[in-house]
């Protein structure tokens, strides 16, 4: 059993001041020219309100993995604009990017991304450092969240000692640090096994509602998908939403 946190003390910092999280805008990425051009996405719109939940399905190859980098800003359209907390990402530079996505963003992948070297309450606690919070503020709430996730036992465990569930409970726990506006998932139980991906991806819905931190998901599971509000499927290069 987990314990709950407090919804009222864990909402994001500019949600309110931001009619949209995202905004698309005839979004095209090709790649290759002449002959071999490969259109990957085409023509993408879309608009992301606060606090959504949101699956991105599509087959293999189908540029879901590609579209979410271009959304939080780690990848660039070959046309259109994305504008991330009311700020288009075609007027940043990399260190505007990556400034906005240090103060709005959450990622969790497929692979945990925890630092070897760094015990559970370290790698958690490291984003907020590098934010320049200080280490007293930035361990407290490491540990809130460590404990949420049942993993108060678990705080100055290295990642080799953790299994593939406790780690990817501890980078949820990095994910969410930050108190981002949105979190973005790669398949985030794609290493783990059925019951064990169950139980992470409660608690990633379980985390979304009490931050109320808007989520887009990417998956490949049905199921999954089905527990978000709102299913954007890519098919052919084109994003169209599922009734």
């Amino acid at each position: 059993m987990f314990a709950k946190t407090s919804p009222a003390s864990a909402t994001p910092s500019e949600t309110a001041h931001v009619e949209n999280i995202l905004e698309v805008h005839h979004l095209s990425k090709h790649v290759g020219q002449g002959e071999n051009r490969l259109s990957i996405l085409t023509g993408v719109e879309l608009i992301v309100k606060p606090a959504q939940t949101i699956a991105l399905i599509g087959e293999s190859g189908s540029g879901k993995s590609t579209l979410l980098g271009i959304l939080a800003g780690l990848d660039d359209g070959t046309e259109g604009d994305v504008s991330l907390m009311g700020k288009s990402l075609n007027a940043l530079d990399e260190e505007g990017r990556a400034a906005l996505r240090a103060q709005h963003v959450g990622f969790v992948f497929q692979s945990f991304m925890l630092v070897p070297t760094l015990n559970a309450l370290e790698n958690v606690q490291l984003p907020a450092l590098l934010r320049g919070e200080s280490d007293s503020h930035s361990r407290g709430q490491a540990e809130q969240l460590l404990q949420q996730l049942g993993l108060g036992e678990r705080l100055h465990h290295l990642p080799a000692q953790l299994s593939g569930g406790e780690q990817q409970r501890v980078a949820l726990a990095r994910a969410f640090s930050g108190r981002p506006n949105v979190l973005f998932a790669d398949e985030p139980t794609g290493n783990l096994d059925r019951k064990t991906g169950e139980r992470i991806v409660d608690l990633l819905f379980s985390l979304n509602r009490d931050y109320a931190t808007t989520l887009i998901l990417v998956t490949h599971d049905e199921q999954l998908a089905a527990r978000c509000e709102r299913r954007l499927r890519l098919v052919d290069g084109k994003l169209r939403e599922d009734a």
